[in-house]
């Protein structure tokens, strides 16, 4: 008759145990860290969305406008869905006496360097 042999069970090592630790800490750093990337992302996708629709609002205001806004840069403020944006719209001749070139930027308040959006567009003048 065949004895059976005692099993011996075998854990592992402490080695083992340290480096399948590192391999996680690695994996979950990597994943926190582009979670975060992707939050910054949708961020600041929001911010040019909205950016964005400053500049389109003040070109659609500029086209309802008569009489024509004057060659030059302006500029002012907007909020939103609550957050503040700055715009400058310089306003420029064309050689077509019937239109002019309307380019917005639209900026942060306190990073005016920085354009969230660009828009240019054209204003007719039917009348011309």
């Amino acid at each position: 008759m065949m004895r059976p042999t005692p099993c011996r069970s075998r854990g592992f090592t402490l080695i083992e145990v340290l480096v399948a630790l590192a391999v996680v800490a690695v994996a979950l750093a990597a994943g926190m860290r582009a979670l975060a990337q992707s939050a910054d992302g949708a961020a600041t996708l929001k911010l040019r969305t909205l950016a964005l629709w400053v500049a389109q609002n003040r070109l659609a205001q500029a086209q309802l406008q008569n009489p024509w806004p004057p060659p030059g840069t302006t500029a002012g403020g907007e909020v939103q869905a609550n957050v503040a944006l700055a715009w400058r719209e310089t306003v420029s001749a064309t050689p077509n006496l019937a239109f002019r070139r309307m380019e917005i930027v639209v900026t942060q308040p306190d990073v005016p360097d920085y354009a969230l959006a660009r828009l240019a567009g054209y204003l007719g003048n039917a009348s011309r």
